[in-house]
């Protein structure tokens, strides 16, 4: 279940990471970090820089580091909602669920209304099968005045649907963002791919067809009008997009499930 994740530029792009040496966080940093001398009067300070390392780490697949440095963030600044939202993230990545939901809870209990911790609180519930409740969180984010892009979560309400079985949720979800953003490509495929669980392969293969009139092939927009092709009895029509998702996407997984012969 693919969900749309937005993060603050301002309150993200940090330059403190720059400045800090992070007592807890000095395993083999990332190249450019350049730590000088450690704030030890500035924890909230401190816990930023070792919230961005965190991120940075997360990122490179150190998850042991990153589950150090946010831990240190934590010690430093617990009352960050953002810091609780990082490690919110660095524990789901590291399987430790009740950590992690915790964190989330926290962060969205300190940030009020934020909807972007809301819309990454609701991510997880829809990971952990917390359907009702991270469906119901995204539509709180989607009437949220304060969110700029209510098509996102829009769209992430209707992946949590659709990930339930919720069909006719999800395809009215996937309406509403395409209202607000017609062209918008998660949207399009999201719709595409509900038409197909339907059983309507034509209404998808016309899904297929807008997306790559308006925005730049995907191999899930392409493996979707290969599907719709074979349902709908056109072998060299679907031998047309098998080709493009080989030839444009080798190493995606739908290329991949190609050369093994799965088709779904």
């Amino acid at each position: 279940m693919k969900l749309i994740a937005e993060q603050r530029g301002a309150s993200w792009a940090l330059t403190l990471i720059c400045a800090v040496i992070l007592t807890a966080c000095s395993h083999n940093p990332p190249a450019y970090v350049q730590p000088v001398h450690t704030y030890k009067k500035q924890p909230a300070q401190a816990a930023i820089a070792n919230m961005q390392l965190a991120i940075e780490y997360l990122k490179l697949g150190k998850l042991a580091t990153s589950r150090d440095c946010i831990e240190r963030a934590l010690t430093e600044d617990p009352n960050n909602p953002e810091v609780q939202m990082t490690a919110g993230l660095v524990y789901e990545r590291v399987n430790e669920m009740a950590k992690a939901e915790h964190a989330y809870e926290t962060a969205t209990r300190l940030a009020k209304q934020d909807p972007n911790i809301q819309n990454s609180f609701a991510g997880f519930l829809c990971r952990t099968g917390k359907t009702p409740a991270g469906e119901k969180l995204f539509l709180q984010v989607a009437a949220s005045p304060l969110y700029s892009t209510p098509e996102v979560a829009w769209v992430n309400a209707g992946v949590c649907a659709r990930g339930s079985g919720d069909i006719v949720d999800a395809e009215k979800y996937f309406n509403r963002a395409l209202a607000i953003r017609p062209n918008m490509p998660e949207g399009l495929l999201q719709l595409g791919n509900v038409a197909f669980d339907r059983g309507d392969a034509a209404a998808a293969l016309d899904i297929v067809q807008r997306y790559l009139a308006l925005n730049k092939p995907t191999p899930e927009i392409l493996w979707l009008g290969f599907r719709a092709q074979r349902k709908l009895g056109d072998p060299v029509a679907a031998a047309v997009f098998a080709r493009r998702v080989q030839t444009e996407f080798p190493d995606s997984e739908q290329a991949q499930n190609m050369r093994n012969g799965v088709d779904r």
